[in-house]
């Protein structure tokens, strides 16, 4: 509990983000026994003014750009590393999303609109009774959640706090009584959605997530450290946000999606899914983030084939498939929520794109 109470304190925030795993239970996830795949050097980016003030002001810990799968900038700031393995947060998000596409192309998963009671029992006389796989990859279920991290009392903190005392997310996926809208009707982003993802994918393998993301995915990208992921006190992966990695193995990871699923000649996640899963299609609010299949698409997005992972405090995974640019960036950026701070991020990442 006092790990989860000083997490994200002004003196301790970097050093956690890189050493979970000194805080709260964990679960290796092999890396397989492939060669690391490196990134031979491209063009360099050079670091002007503008994006050296906004490394400095949004606290930047990481920072990786890839163009033409080939290395155009690395660096490391405030005193990380570059093997250190960070915290994801809601980047995990996609993994799973591409983990989806792989278990329904295989039939493990039957179809997006199965109601998720159909591999989880348990969540009958939830709040999740009528939801459907394809509600929860669009963060659509209409269940009642508060995302709000600045409140202690929230359904989100709550849940952090389960976590650190040995609960089960399981369980506390199944306590959610209440909808604030019928499944469908409207995009609100619910962290807990993924976890209900997780559940189906476990259920309908009879696999754990760390398993199946390692022998489905990982292994065939030559990560070059072995990841791992927090888990409840069942040892169940906090699949939405809790996998941790290298800065460069986040950015193999993007590689592959950016190139359609394919990574050294295999394709790891069917080029279909890829295509479905990073488009607008949630039913979001006019001006609002869209979001796609567990990504996301900016509201002003003036290109096709640009999306991102994000996760809270600084973390991204930004792709533009048709610029053929990959950006990693760790983060730990206490003023995230504050207004303006997200787009500017956007806009910063897509100066890069256009300097390349």
């Amino acid at each position: 509990m006092f790990a989860v109470n000083s997490l994200f304190s002004a003196k301790k925030i970097i050093h956690n983000f890189s050493h979970m795993n000194q805080a709260f239970l964990y679960t290796p996830v092999s890396r397989g026994d492939s060669t690391v795949s490196d990134f031979p050097s491209g063009k360099k980016l050079l670091i002007n003014s503008n994006l050296e003030a906004w490394i400095t002001d949004h606290q930047v810990t990481a920072l990786v750009v890839l163009k033409d799968s080939k290395l155009a900038y690395e660096n490391y700031y405030l005193g990380t590393q570059p093997n250190d393995l960070r915290i994801s947060w809601s980047v995990a998000k996609s993994f799973l999303s591409a983990l989806t596409g792989i278990l329904l192309e295989e039939g493990a998963v039957g179809a997006l609109d199965d109601p998720v009671i159909k591999y989880v029992p348990s969540l009958k006389e939830s709040a999740y009774e009528p939801v459907s796989l394809r509600n929860v990859l669009q963060m659509s279920s209409g269940v009642l959640f508060d995302e709000e991290y600045l409140n202690k009392n929230s359904d989100i903190n709550r849940m952090g706090r389960e976590l650190a005392l040995g609960g089960t997310l399981d369980g506390f996926a199944a306590s959610l009584p209440e909808r604030f809208a019928e499944p469908g009707e409207i995009m609100q982003y619910v962290s807990i959605d993924t976890h209900v993802i997780g559940m189906v994918l476990r259920s309908a393998t009879g696999r754990s997530v760390p398993d199946l993301l390692s022998d489905k995915i990982i292994k065939y990208l030559g990560f070059e450290q072995e990841p791992y992921y927090l888990t409840d006190g069942a040892g169940v992966a906090f699949a939405l946000g809790g996998l941790n990695l290298t800065t460069r193995d986040y950015a193999r990871f993007g590689l592959m999606i950016q190139q359609d699923g394919e990574y050294r000649g295999r394709q790891v996640v069917p080029k279909s899914w890829v295509r479905k899963s990073t488009v607008a299609s949630a039913k979001t609010l006019p001006g609002e983030d869209r979001y796609g299949y567990q990504w996301w698409i900016a509201a002003n997005n003036p290109k096709e084939g640009e999306f991102f992972a994000r996760g809270v405090y600084g973390q991204y995974i930004y792709i533009d498939r048709n610029a053929k640019t990959v950006i990693a960036l760790n983060g730990a950026n206490r003023q995230f929520l504050d207004d303006g701070v997200g787009e500017n991020n956007i806009e910063i990442l897509r100066s890069i794109v256009e300097v390349l």
